[in-house]
């Protein structure tokens, strides 16, 4: 992560959903310090939890009263509802200090795509042109102790043509808000289906992906 938050994609058909959230993290309780909200700029609260690894990074090396860039994970729980799963932070100003090996160049806090920036890549499942909703499906990677997590869906805003739905899409997403609002998208391919050929409609519903996923 000493380039970019975010890898590079390695597959066509990579699921992922990830991105940035700058904000002061707010814990709910000292009793619930894993849990609470994230402050934006504007004052927008948006619901989060931090992932264990998390925790002793953000006690030790971090100042909790101050903003910092978060790489999270999104979920959509409740309509217009963003909840945050907090695996990161993007701060190489504050975490090179201690890192011999860094050049004497200032490190830049930072991204091309500016904040509030996320990538989503998935299978359309639903999208309505007339109300902007757009709904993605992204399947998560297998655990090291061979637990497959279920596949999670994201509510987005923006307009993607019904000739897509079923089809693999890697998008471009902006936070507003409570929203995610679609910038960019690219159609990568059908879905395959359990005969290994790509699909449309009533086939590709009925057929399950074969290519092995991965997430970032």
């Amino acid at each position: 992560m000493r380039d970019h938050p975010i890898p590079a994609v390695t597959e066509p058909l990579q699921y992922r959903a990830i991105g940035v959230v700058r904000g002061e993290f707010r814990a709910d309780s000292d009793d619930k310090s894993t849990r609470g909200q994230l402050i934006d700029a504007d004052g927008q609260a948006l619901e989060c939890v931090v992932l264990g690894r998390m925790l002793t990074l953000m006690r030790r090396h971090l100042d909790m009263s101050q903003p910092h860039l978060w790489v999270v994970y999104p979920r959509c729980r409740e309509q217009d509802h963003l909840h945050l799963q907090i695996a990161g932070i993007w701060e190489p100003s504050t975490l090179s200090r201690s890192d011999d090996t860094e050049a004497s160049a200032p490190a830049e806090d930072t991204l091309p795509e500016g904040d509030d920036y996320f990538s989503i890549r998935g299978e359309l499942v639903y999208t309505k042109a007339e109300t902007a909703d757009v709904v993605v499906k992204v399947r998560q990677q297998p655990r090291a102790d061979g637990f497959r997590p279920l596949p999670f869906k994201l509510q987005l805003k923006g307009e993607l043509a019904l000739e897509h739905l079923r089809h693999f899409v890697s998008l471009d997403v902006r936070r507003k808000g409570q929203l995610l609002q679609i910038e960019s998208s690219e159609v990568i391919a059908p879905m395959p289906t359990r005969g290994g050929k790509g699909g449309r409609g009533g086939s590709a519903r009925r057929g399950a992906p074969s290519t092995r996923p991965v997430s970032s």
